[in-house]
């Protein structure tokens, strides 16, 4: 785990979201209970959900959660990822044990969750390029290689399978068998992103998996980074 993490945070690539912070923020707002933001296998904030009593209606909460995070924290959310509920009972539980139910959350959701560790890319003129990618799910790494021709189109399709490769070795009992369905670079807004698609086999279900990562270090980065945005929810239920 990164030196700067804290209990609440999610580290991804290196880099640490407030997430504690931001649900100590929501929890001040009027008529909110209780408050768990889900962060996403790219470390954005994937689903915030809240608990409130029936004096403020949903739409004016939505409101002033946007508004908080964006005022206090520069952290832009959209309406659509957040969702809540109302009940008539307001009694909130004490401030430990909610702190105490938070650092079980977040333990859980990190020894759950595999996050990018570190990508090598080797180029030989026998082999051509092999790509090593390094996972990390708590205390643990799972490495996996794939092998290929040079070009920009196989070095991320390479990156995605290394990728594959270590999620699969980081739970094989409960991952199933992915397969690489396609792998592309598209231009979208003035930026460039990775799309996947994955096939997901577990006993005899089949289902197709898709993810993005926008690219900014390197396309294989960003292929990796796909990869598990499309895969850790997968991963996540096959544990539970």
């Amino acid at each position: 785990m990164p030196a700067n993490s804290s209990p609440g945070a999610s580290p991804i690539a290196g880099s640490v979201l407030p997430i504690s912070r931001a649900e100590e923020l929501l929890a001040t707002l009027p008529g909110v209970i209780s408050v768990r933001i889900v962060a996403g296998a790219n470390g954005a904030v994937d689903e915030i959900h809240l608990l409130t009593s029936d004096e403020v209606p949903p739409k004016a909460t939505v409101r002033n959660v946007e508004s908080a995070l964006m005022a206090q924290l520069g952290m832009r959310v959209s309406h659509k990822k957040i969702s809540v509920a109302t009940t008539r009972d307001t009694g909130k539980r004490p401030s430990g044990e909610v702190a105490q139910v938070r650092e079980v959350e977040a333990a859980e959701t990190r020894r759950r969750r595999l996050y990018f560790e570190d990508i090598e890319v080797r180029r030989s003129r026998s082999q051509g390029v092999t790509c090593r990618v390094t996972l990390r799910k708590g205390g643990s790494s799972y490495v996996g290689e794939a092998e290929g021709l040079e070009s920009q189109r196989l070095r991320v399709e390479l990156a995605a399978k290394a990728a594959l490769e270590a999620i699969m070795r980081s739970a094989p009992e409960v991952v199933g068998v992915l397969g690489l369905e396609g792998c592309k670079t598209i231009d979208a807004f003035e930026r460039d992103f990775v799309f996947v698609g994955i096939t997901a086999r577990f006993e005899r279900e089949t289902v197709l998996l898709t993810g993005t990562a926008e690219v900014k270090e390197s396309v294989e980065t960003a292929a990796v980074l796909a990869v598990l945005d499309a895969t850790n929810r997968w991963v996540e239920y096959g544990q539970q």
